[in-house]
């Protein structure tokens, strides 16, 4: 929590205005009892009607005065805790963009999206009541305390064993509640993996008939999450019954001997009001303290949890290589291969086995690389080596000549065109998710990469074409037509390599082969590695790589593979009987 606090240090004068003026606001109110206990003792013992009015002037005149320091003291708490969420939200953002794929995965979106959201609105509400309680809260106990001693010694004394008592309770209960409170935010997590779960994969569970199954684990989820904050929430729900009863109890033994001291005359009747007034407003003070310390153990809890994910180290460091020194120092030689995996092997953070075993080949520029293989045979791992979402465990990666960690991680990935398996749209129009691909794309670069997508039939088709808005996640287009949209983002970019992880499985064969002649044509003659399950879209690539349960089954062209490659054989004569086969 401590290291999230650093995020203050832009609002150092706001931080120390909101305490201020609270202290200011809390110090006019200490004077209130006195005030009643003149007009009492003075006012109206003596029936000085003057007198009353003047007091009660006063009165208002420290109540105006006081909202006044409230009002303020809030605004710049609100400024100050805004400022402060804000840049915590930034720095775990970009903290995140910095995660490698396998932290994230170690993580879980679930975790990210409850820091990203409820852990930090709680930290913020914190720090909002920490600037605007923290010092107001104690001062008026404190100051309470000590102008009690001013109106009578004695009766003082009552307070000294009061206040030590509610101490106790108060802090007694945040510190068991505190671990609890982590606990139920660790249930919370769960619950929201499952919700997401659920939600993501509806049509499955539907398909199963699973809908009883994930409504009794939700259930159950959500039970134990219930059983944890009523459990938290009992405890913390003892301290206002118990707070209540000392400083009642208090207020009844003051009230005994202030009535027999006022009955022998040590005391006056307008002063036992304003020892009266003292303990009530130490009784308000310490019910908002004891509700501060609840969401100040919330909001720890909270920060802990943010700032655990913030202290993650990202295990890949960015090199400091540009891609233009790279192709400069290689000369753009045609003996050097723009893709090469040498000896490459691939494990998962926490697998028990390789994803990848010994992959060696050279992609030369301008080439166009098949990957094909069954379900879980690697083709994903393989491409994303590529731009580095992961590292290799062994053997190296080069780009260029140049091995991969050698390079600017931006620089590198600027330069790839990456079309992932699950085509991901955001709710903008067509033009707006094309220039994910290239922020500064231009009209006419955004209609060629449609046109060599094969998207600008169908997007011409659409209401205001380019300017058509597209709902969040594509629901408002067909499969074919969000893949052909995620190719051309990345088609936008003219990339130098451009990776297609299965990328065209929705798309028809004669689209499929259509796209695949119009990105042979770019006339920036990128790198391109095809990913597909479809032997049809691979066949014609200059290599092809058979992939068997993460090793490389065979490298060659269709022609080779189809002679000497069983793995291959298998794929394509499953899709293509060798009757058909043999009159292509």
């Amino acid at each position: 929590m401590k290291s999230l606090l650093v995020h203050l240090k832009n609002y150092k004068k706001e931080s120390v205005f909101a305490p201020l003026f609270k202290m200011l606001e809390a110090l006019f109110e200490l004077f209130v009892p006195l005030v009643m206990a003149a007009v009492i003792d003075v006012g109206i013992a003596q029936s000085d009607r003057p007198y009353i009015i003047r007091m009660c002037f006063v009165l208002v005149a420290l109540g105006m005065i006081g909202l006044v320091c409230s009002i303020t003291a809030q605004y710049f708490a609100a400024k100050a805790a805004a400022g402060f969420g804000t840049g915590v939200r930034h720095a775990l953002f970009e903290h995140i963009q910095k995660l490698t794929f396998s932290e994230m995965d170690e993580i879980g979106s679930s975790t990210l999206i409850t820091r990203m959201t409820s852990d930090i609105n709680q930290v913020q509400s914190g720090v909002n009541l920490v600037l605007r309680l923290f010092l107001r809260s104690p001062f008026i106990v404190f100051g309470a305390m000590i102008m009690a001693f001013t109106v009578d010694t004695k009766a003082a004394l009552i307070f000294v064993v009061t206040i030590p008592i509610l101490s106790v309770i108060v802090f007694g209960i945040m510190l068991i509640t505190m671990p609890l409170y982590k606990k139920v935010q660790s249930d919370l997590d769960r619950v929201l993996l499952m919700t997401r779960e659920n939600l993501t994969g509806v049509r499955v569970i539907r398909a199963f008939n699973k809908e009883n199954d994930e409504r009794e684990r939700f259930e159950e989820g959500n039970q134990a999450l219930t059983d944890a904050q009523k459990f938290v929430g009992r405890i913390s729900g003892l301290m206002n019954p118990l707070t209540y009863a000392v400083v009642n109890g208090a207020i009844i033994v003051l009230i005994y001997a202030g009535a027999i001291r006022v009955n022998v005359g040590d005391l006056t009747q307008g002063e036992v009001v304003a020892l009266l007034n003292y303990m009530s407003q130490i009784l308000v003070e310490l019910v908002k303290l004891a509700n501060l310390i609840i969401t100040v153990t919330k909001a720890i809890a909270c920060g802990n949890r943010i700032g655990a994910v913030l202290r993650i180290t990202p295990d890949m460091e960015s090199g400091s290589l540009k891609w233009e020194d790279a192709e400069r120092m290689s000369g753009k030689g045609k003996n050097v291969p723009a893709v090469e995996f040498d000896h490459v092997t691939l494990r998962y953070k926490g697998a028990g086995a390789d994803s990848l075993s010994d992959i060696s080949f050279r992609a030369e520029r301008g080439q166009t690389i098949g990957v094909i293989g069954g379900t879980g045979a690697g083709k994903s791992s393989l491409v994303n080596l590529i731009p580095r979402f992961y590292d290799a465990a062994a053997g190296g990666v080069k780009i260029f000549g140049r091995d991969i960690r050698e390079y600017d991680m931006d620089a590198l990935r600027a330069r790839i065109g990456m079309v992932m398996q699950k085509s991901v749209l955001f709710k903008g129009t067509i033009a707006e998710n094309i220039r994910w691909g290239k922020e500064d794309a231009t009209d006419a670069e955004i209609k060629e990469a449609l046109e060599i997508s094969q998207a600008k039939e169908f997007v011409d088709a659409k209401e205001g074409g380019m300017d058509f808005m597209v709902e969040q996640g594509g629901r408002n287009l067909s499969g074919g037509q969000k893949q052909r949209l995620t190719i051309a983002r990345a088609l936008v970019r003219k990339p130098e390599i451009l990776i297609m992880d299965d990328s065209a499985s929705a798309l028809d064969f004669a689209t499929d082969a259509e796209l695949r002649k119009a990105i042979r044509g770019m006339k920036e003659n990128p790198t391109v590695f095809i990913v597909s399950q479809r032997a049809s879209s691979v066949q014609y690539a200059d290599q092809i790589i058979v992939l068997d349960d993460g090793e490389m089954a065979g490298i060659g062209t269709h022609e080779e593979l189809l002679g000497h490659c069983p793995a291959y054989q298998e794929i394509y004569y499953s899709q293509f009987p060798k009757e058909a086969a043999a009159n292509e």
